[in-house]
């Protein structure tokens, strides 16, 4: 016979479960769990971790007013850069935690390893944060959506505006892991296609500091252009060595994957000229400039990167699903997100195909003289737009394993 107190309990179970809308009986408790996996030490801290976070509570913040009840719960983890952490944590969240989720996934070798278990566990891997385009290629799952950028995206929107500029002989600084190894991959095949060459390359461990070495072999090669396959504190470093190294107007850098908090690192000064493709930029309209505001409020004044963008734009795009699908079934969430245009407020129209990657605009800027800038945080200049079907690998060319040929 059970205890006063235990039928109390199951009798307050029985009525939360009665009174729970019927559709959203899949969701466990009429509440969502969102797992932020990101690097809060590592390379990559400055572009996504705390931040992240901040992100996607935000998008928390924002869908309660359209939520009809339904509750959010926002967790967070540091992934170490080490697949096998990272993979085992989604684990864990997935099996025990709850979890419907993963978001932001900095690190490409992390994000195709938690893709690999979210799919194994019917749940959902957000890759806002992830830029190898294998992701949705070749290792394209149900239950992934890769959001912002990728390295076929940054590849060919770089290598065409340098190679109309006459700059066609590279040299790659390589970051030795999947993000890199794709980027020089998409870049090379676009490269080639338009008639330009590889010099030569190095690949770095992630972390390396001291790019002397390097540099000279840069030199040597004859190469215009250095084309710095890597991310985060990598890359920085590695522009920053140019200029002591009196490589500026020597060479000029190519930056394939390069955020805001990368350029507010190594200065005007020294980044000044550079340009670059994204997704997002804080002072494109009135809608980020506001967006902007609300991140710089809850991080001292930092403004967001295209990372924390896409934190909150998938996370909320997300949450919106399971609302509409009545479920945290991966599978059934990510058809949900693919069903209609997602009128997004940082992106712009998004659209996701059956492989996985989130269509919009994407833009190229360059980098602001000190002269031209009216203060920190006022780093790009608008050169054009890049319609979203041009802007990313067509699904013709695609070997994602879901795509009808």
């Amino acid at each position: 016979m059970m205890r006063p107190s235990t039928l109390t309990l199951a009798a307050c179970a029985a009525m939360s479960l009665a009174l729970m809308p019927q559709s959203w009986a899949e969701v466990p408790g009429g509440t969502v769990r969102v797992g932020v996996l990101t690097d809060m030490s590592g390379p990559f801290a400055d572009q996504v971790g705390p931040g992240s976070v901040v992100a996607a509570k935000l998008a928390a913040q924002d869908f309660a007013s359209e939520s009809g009840g339904l509750k959010v719960e926002i967790l967070s983890a540091d992934h170490q850069n080490k697949p096998d952490i990272g993979s085992g944590i989604a684990r864990k969240w997935y099996d025990e935690g709850g979890v419907g989720a993963v978001v932001d996934l900095p690190n490409s070798g992390v994000a195709l390893a938690v893709a690999g278990v979210a799919h194994d566990h019917h749940r959902v891997a957000l890759a806002s944060s992830s830029m190898s385009s294998t992701i949705t290629g070749k290792a394209c799952q149900p239950t992934t959506v890769q959001w912002v950028s990728d390295t076929w995206a940054q590849g060919k929107s770089t290598v065409s505006g340098m190679v109309a500029q006459g700059l066609k002989s590279w040299y790659f600084f390589t970051v030795d892991y999947a993000l890199g190894h794709a980027l020089e991959n998409d870049a090379t095949v676009a490269l080639k296609a338009a008639g330009g060459k590889v010099a030569g390359a190095t690949r770095s461990p992630l972390g390396t500091s001291d790019f002397a070495a390097p540099l000279l072999q840069s030199q040597e090669s004859g190469a215009n252009v250095l084309a710095l396959a890597s991310t985060g504190a990598d890359m920085v470093n590695a522009i920053k060595q140019m200029g002591e190294f009196g490589l500026a107007g020597k060479i000029t850098p190519a930056a394939l994957f390069i955020q805001l908090s990368d350029v507010d690192s190594i200065g005007l000064q020294a980044a000044q000229g550079l340009q670059l493709t994204t997704g997002f930029y804080w002072d494109l309209n009135e809608d980020t400039r506001a967006w902007a505001k609300r991140f710089a409020a809850a991080m001292d004044g930092r403004m967001p990167t295209e990372d924390h963008a896409g934190v909150y734009s998938a996370t909320l795009a997300y949450l919106r699903a399971v609302r509409d699908a009545g479920t945290i079934e991966g599978e059934a969430v990510v058809a949900q997100m693919r069903k209609a245009p997602i009128a997004d407020k940082l992106f712009g129209t998004v659209t996701i195909r059956i492989d996985g990657r989130a269509l919009h605009d994407m833009y190229r800027f360059q980098v602001k003289t000190p002269a031209e800038s009216h203060g920190r945080w006022d780093d790009y200049r608008l050169l054009g737009t890049i319609p979203a079907a041009d802007a990313f690998r067509p699904l013709s060319d695609s070997d994602c394993p879901l795509v009808k040929k």
